[in-house]
């Protein structure tokens, strides 16, 4: 039997989605929510408000680490939380809603081939003047529809992430789901993660095994540009 391990700072319970936060989401346009008020145990990682990024600053529009999404993947999100919870695993979550203006970072940061800070640690084998060509940074992205989360799972018994064979955000064929760089436990790892996803709604980027969409997304056509901020 999986033994439990209770992170003292968090609830194992998930909260319906009508028991979030009407003060803090009220600061949000409607139809989104902060996705720690819904799932009370997710653990966030905001990579883009932090230095530990491809970029190697904090990113435009991200004025703190939080992770928000529309209502509709959320409420996809919770079932695909209750699922992998009794099994003894909870969400880690790098990125939700990205802003627009992050997007454009990223595009005029890539746009200076001599900014190469992490390169060593996110792209070691792409010539960075490449990365619009093979498509690892574009001037659109799903997340600024709202609907589309990149995330792994941790173990509750041991407090780590699962191992998956690749960094979140690592540039290079490792990362992509039909790669055969990686172990059979990292794939196993990966087949969790997928399997679960996707029985609730989201769909897969074949390139980058953190990245889902929601199927269902109510904005398929907005690409909005609010910051991620309490």
């Amino acid at each position: 039997m999986k033994r439990l391990f209770f992170f003292p700072i968090i609830l194992l319970l998930c909260s319906p989605i009508s028991g979030y936060s009407q003060e803090k989401t009220s600061k949000l346009p409607a139809g989104f929510v902060y996705i720690s008020d819904v799932i009370p145990d997710v653990l966030l990682d905001i990579r883009y408000y932090s230095k530990f990024n491809f970029v190697g600053s904090r990113v435009d529009g991200y004025l703190a680490p939080v992770a928000i999404l529309t209502q509709e993947a959320t409420l996809a999100l919770v079932k695909a939380a209750d699922e992998l919870r009794a099994q003894g695993y909870i969400l880690k979550i790098f990125d939700g809603y990205r802003p627009q203006k992050a997007v454009e970072h990223f595009v005029r940061w890539a746009n200076d081939v001599n900014d190469t800070i992490y390169k060593r640690t996110f792209y070691p084998n792409v010539d960075k003047s490449r990365l619009f060509e093979l498509m690892y940074i574009a001037a659109r992205s799903g997340h600024s529809r709202g609907s589309t989360i990149d995330l792994t799972l941790v173990d509750m018994s041991t407090g780590k992430e699962l191992d998956m064979g690749a960094p979140f955000d690592f540039f290079g064929p490792v990362s992509g789901h039909d790669t055969n760089l990686i172990t059979e436990e990292q794939k196993t790892n990966r087949e969790l993660l997928k399997n679960t996803m996707t029985k609730y709604g989201f769909k897969i980027n074949n390139e980058e095994w953190w990245h889902y969409a929601f199927v269902g997304e109510p904005y398929p056509s907005t690409y909005f540009d609010f910051d991620v901020a309490m």
